[in-house]
């Protein structure tokens, strides 16, 4: 469905993703939650009255609702210019605009990850509802907007219940997360300690606590890097002589070192395991070199992957959400369709409503004049209805010599022949107007 959507105002997209420019320029882009009132304000007072804006990592773009005079993109560019302190030349090149189809189109894709740097990345769907929120919340939303939003919504539920596209891992981090609720369930029961103070276990560590990990404990060589690393993480710090005993205290253990030397053993493992009462222990060797022994692999109750493992479960993420990103667009071009449809379809409604009122008119006065002769009624019923249309019908025919009068006659008489099925076609319940009568 190409065409422009027929209703009050017309679906737009202007913004900067991670396709059309570079991490610089949406860093300067991106409009935080406090600036975000401020920003739309601004978009009310150029006539735009139906915005959100949604600020990621991967995007920082405004969807609207243009009001009907074309000017928005260049208000929505303005807007985003003066926001990040440039010049609106500046921006040339590196925003996109789209309108109707391909906006809704968007809209779906986004709520559904599909366009995401991660395919299947769960968090962008929560971020453009709160997006959502605070545009309602500011006065900025309004019928075309919510329902766009609304079938969005509706959109992603069904890739995220047809398909398994949010399922697998396609990060290290996220695969430590997944392989932690394999081994212990519920995360919000764990404790984790994390044993130094490298970027993969930092991150890692950061992945464990939203999704649920709630104590974490940090040990460090050096008591300033272990203070440092918790006070980032809000989690309690532990002595590094005290290793063993919060050892044995720790679900999950975040190894990130690397000294070239093992700061994990087996023996340490075991007799922390032995304290335990073997309750399971999931090990992250997150340093290069490693920081665990090889030998704890063998150890029963002791899960350990290093980063290879990780990447491996990671890589297996990756090539499925691929596979199921294809199944997930049928669902959006599906949806897309039906909602264009059915806006299109409510579209129509004003003019059959006047119409049926104008028929509903003269069926009234031929009644009154009639008197009760259902003949004549009908009769002149028929007339009347047919009075208008005859005569516009004969003023296009008679000037059908060529040019545009013929172009105009030839579609008009189409559309009649459609509307009523002269010629025979099948009406709703597949039968033909001529069998059916």
């Amino acid at each position: 469905m190409g065409e422009a959507i027929s209703s009050p105002g017309r679906p737009v997209i202007v913004g900067a993703n991670h396709k059309s420019s570079g991490l610089m320029l949406r860093d300067r882009l991106f409009v935080e939650d406090g600036a975000t009132p401020e920003f739309l304000d601004r978009l009310r007072r150029g006539g735009v009255t139906q915005a959100l804006v949604l600020s990621t990592c991967d995007r920082v773009e405004v969807q609207a609702i243009d009001p009907g005079a074309g000017q928005a993109p260049d208000l929505i560019a303005g807007a985003l210019a003066g926001h990040a302190g440039m010049a609106p030349d500046e921006l040339d090149g590196q925003l996109y605009t789209l309108w109707d189809d391909a906006a809704v189109r968007h809209v779906f894709a986004v709520a559904a990850s599909l366009d995401s740097q991660i395919v299947g990345e769960p968090q962008v769907l929560g971020q453009l509802k709160a997006s959502h929120r605070l545009a309602r919340d500011g006065g900025m939303t309004g019928g075309a907007l919510e329902a766009v939003l609304q079938a969005a919504y509706g959109a992603a539920k069904r890739v995220r219940n047809e398909t398994a596209i949010g399922e697998r891992p396609v990060s290290i981090a996220a695969a430590a997360v997944q392989i932690a609720r394999e081994v212990h369930g519920d995360l919000d029961r764990c404790t984790g300690l994390l044993i130094g103070a490298g970027d993969m276990g930092e991150m890692v560590a950061r992945d464990l606590l939203w999704a649920g990990l709630t104590q974490l404990t940090v040990t460090h060589p050096a008591a300033r890097r272990a203070e440092e690393v918790a006070r980032t993480l809000d989690a309690h710090v532990a002595a590094y002589d005290t290793l063993a005993a919060v050892l044995a205290e720790a679900d999950i253990v975040l190894a990130a070192v690397g000294r070239r030397r093992h700061v994990l053993t087996g023996d340490m493992v075991t007799a922390a395991l032995g304290l335990r009462r073997q309750k399971p222990m999931f090990i992250i060797d997150a340093a290069i070199p490693g920081d665990v022994e090889p030998a704890v692999n063998r150890i029963d109750a002791a899960f350990l992957y290093d980063l290879g493992d990780l990447e491996g479960v990671a890589m297996g993420g990756r090539a499925d959400r691929e596979a199921e990103a294809q199944a997930a667009w049928r669902i959006i071009d599906t949806e897309v369709e039906n909602f264009l449809r059915g806006r299109a379809e409510r579209g129509a409604v004003p003019a059959l409503s006047l119409l049926r009122a104008h028929f509903e008119d003269s069926r009234r006065e031929i009644l009154a004049s009639a008197r009760g002769d259902a003949d004549e009624a009908t009769r002149l019923l028929v007339n009347r209805l047919l009075h208008v249309p005859s005569q516009v019908l004969r003023q296009h025919a008679a000037g059908q010599g060529g040019g545009q009068d013929a172009a105009e006659w030839r579609t008009m008489e189409r559309m009649v022949r459609r509307l009523f099925r002269l010629d025979g076609e099948a009406d709703e319940d597949g039968e033909s107007t001529e069998e059916s009568q």
